[in-house]
């Protein structure tokens, strides 16, 4: 029995002051954010979707939406997939920028490889693992789509294919609005497929 679970990234958000606004609420998607929404709910219109899932936050809700309303079904929020939590949360830091300059954040980057700025990538990658599973039992013979974020999305990408879980944020293969496909022949995933349908992005811009 074949089931596809796509993990898909929010389209871009509103975010003039650049910030890593994380789990903070008002976050909404941008005009160009919709509409890259609107994109992957035509290309998917003639799916046979069955289940919509998507993170509690603004953003993840308004990117499943469309989707959702393509196939009359109601989303079904799931806190599993919200972003990941981060202590630089509200802070811009880009590079060379913002609160990275300040010596008195340093400690937080003392190891990148749980990391120690943030929710640990294994707890990430189990708490999206779940809602796949989720999804894939809700969904069995069909397709489900599950609305999240970068992170959580690439995390468990990389622990699906067995790769070491830190890895530079620079190189994440997951643009605005990308569905990371999962194929499952019965419980067992055969393929991983990503596209993007709404073309793509600097994994690095502030409308992430």
């Amino acid at each position: 029995m074949r089931t596809i679970v796509h993990m898909m990234r929010h389209g871009e958000v509103h975010n003039p002051d650049g910030i890593l606004y994380g789990r903070l609420p008002g976050f909404h998607l941008s005009e160009l954010g919709a509409t890259q929404a609107m994109t992957v709910a035509s290309t998917l219109a003639d799916h046979d979707i069955t289940h919509v899932f998507a993170s509690p936050l603004q953003r993840a809700q308004e990117t499943a939406t469309p989707i959702a309303s393509a196939h009359g079904l109601d989303i079904i929020t799931d806190e599993g997939l919200i972003e990941a939590d981060n202590t630089f949360e509200g802070l811009k830091v880009s590079v060379g920028d913002g609160a990275l300059r300040r010596p008195r954040h340093w400690v937080k980057l003392r190891d990148p490889f749980t990391p120690s700025w943030g929710e640990p990538y294994i707890q990430l990658a189990h708490r999206m693992l779940a809602v796949a599973n989720k999804a894939r039992e809700e969904a069995k013979g069909h397709e489900a789509v599950c609305v999240s974020h970068q992170l959580p999305v690439y995390t468990l990408r990389r622990f699906l294919e067995g790769q070491r879980l830190w890895h530079d944020p620079r190189k994440r293969q997951c643009s605005l609005a990308s569905l990371t496909s999962l194929l499952y022949d019965g419980d067992a995933l055969v393929d991983i497929v990503y596209s993007e349908p709404a073309g793509a992005s600097d994994p690095l811009a502030t409308g992430a």
